[in-house]
């Protein structure tokens, strides 16, 4: 009997209609193997399996009380978004009078009772509804400033926009969700008319340098009689980026052999003295030479050669070994290279607002001469950005002895392998 071969039954068309319903396991089963193997035990243990994959399709596809379920279910959650409730303390003392007014008056069958109960639970609707009604329809939005620094604090705007057409909303609150935890910072909205829009601000510091992942907005009433706090949240996925801290710090001494570069043929107000020339409308009064000018009898006015702008090279080595006891860097080195990346981050402002040409060299970055708030904004992202790395990542890009280089280190970290030592100034943060 075992060696003899069954012949494999035929799929009819109720066990095609039955496979067809199955969840995904259930027809990567059946792709896995064969539904009827040749020997007598398997084709039964198969005939086995046929019927109850039979039934199971049977039940999954004929059950529409289950699937009208889930579609009810589905319409629901997009016409009723989840809410958080708490109750306030005043809320509490409400539903505890409620329910003992309700208990004595299921004991007692007074009908004043029963009139007061039914009023009590008419507020308790009325605030569900009316609460309901007024976060419906808004819409909220932020808006960062410019530029945010790490341990300074920063106004962000809020606006909520009531598309309601002839319902305001009432005593709003909006809480920022920043990695799905909200801020320690309310802004509170009174009255929002429909069709308008209110704004606020409301006041923060970020502790670190870095990017900060805003996923949306929590949404928040006690209206109208403070019995609950409803809130729901809303997606508005946005990040911030914070720039490292930057603080007034005197720039070192120049050292280099050609700090400055070559003297420009353009005149100008700054630079070595050119000459003197008579005054012209414009010209700036603390210029005039006025032993010149009484001598000869006309006002005169000094004339300079334009310095062509100074060049320095900002260096930080943001490479920190690891901890002998796991793969990342100590804490203590951490914090210091931070430290060092916002000292770096306070030369670059006090270098370009003195006019110069600002170049940065890290391991694994590096930003090319150039001058301005552009330059600036460019800097500071890059120190915002700048990852921690071992000793194998070398400087990116070339620097010249002969100009201006500041080199800045973490305090109290030992030196790695591949720090320049031609340059001008090492500066360690306090």
């Amino acid at each position: 009997m075992g060696d003899s071969q069954t012949p494999a039954p035929a799929l009819g068309p109720e066990l095609s209609a039955g496979a067809e319903s199955e969840e995904p396991d259930v027809r990567q089963a059946m792709r896995s193997g064969p539904l009827v193997k040749r020997s007598g035990r398997s084709a039964g243990h198969s005939a086995g399996r046929t019927t109850s994959i039979r039934s199971a399709g049977k039940r999954r596809s004929g059950n529409p009380v289950a699937a009208a379920g889930r579609i009810l279910f589905w319409i629901w959650h997009k016409i009723r978004p989840p809410r958080r409730l708490k109750f306030t303390r005043e809320g509490r003392y409400f539903v505890a009078i409620t329910v003992g007014i309700g208990l004595a008056a299921i004991n007692t069958g007074n009908n004043l009772l029963y009139l007061l109960l039914g009023w009590l639970l008419s507020v308790i609707i009325a605030s569900g509804a009316l609460s309901d009604v007024s976060m419906r329809g808004l819409r909220v939005r932020r808006r960062p400033p410019p530029r945010i620094f790490a341990d300074r604090p920063f106004l962000m705007e809020i606006s909520v926009e009531n598309c309601k057409d002839s319902l305001s909303s009432y005593s709003i609150e909006i809480e920022d969700l920043v990695d799905r935890k909200p801020l320690d910072k309310k802004c509170y909205f009174l009255k929002v008319p429909p069709g308008r829009t209110q704004r606020t601000s409301y006041r923060h510091t970020f502790p670190r340098r870095g990017i900060y992942e805003f996923t949306g907005f929590r949404i928040g009433t006690k209206f109208p009689f403070a019995l609950f706090h409803k809130s729901r949240d809303v997606g508005e996925s946005e990040e911030v980026l914070a720039y490292p801290a930057v603080y007034p710090v005197p720039p070192p001494a120049p050292r280099a052999q050609n700090p400055g570069g070559t003297t420009a043929t353009q005149i100008g107000r700054r630079g070595e003295f050119f000459g003197l020339r008579e005054y012209r409308d414009g010209d700036d009064r603390r210029d005039i030479h006025w032993r010149s000018s009484a001598r000869t009898g006309r006002l005169l006015v000094r004339e300079y050669e334009e310095e062509s702008q100074k060049q320095v090279a900002i260096l930080i080595d943001n490479a920190l070994s690891l901890a002998s006891d796991s793969d990342q860097p100590d804490d203590r080195d951490v914090e210091a290279l931070e430290r060092a990346i916002s000292l770096a981050a306070s030369l670059a402002s006090t270098y370009i607002g003195m006019d110069y040409v600002v170049k940065l060299m890290a391991r694994g970055a590096h930003l090319p001469f150039s001058a301005g708030q552009a330059q600036l904004t460019r800097i500071l992202r890059t120190l915002a950005l700048l990852p921690t790395v071992t000793e194998a990542i070398r400087f990116s890009g070339t620097l010249d002895p002969r100009l201006e280089s500041v080199l800045v280190v973490p305090k109290g970290v030992d030196a790695l392998p591949g720090r320049p030592t031609e340059v001008s100034h090492v500066l360690q943060p306090d």
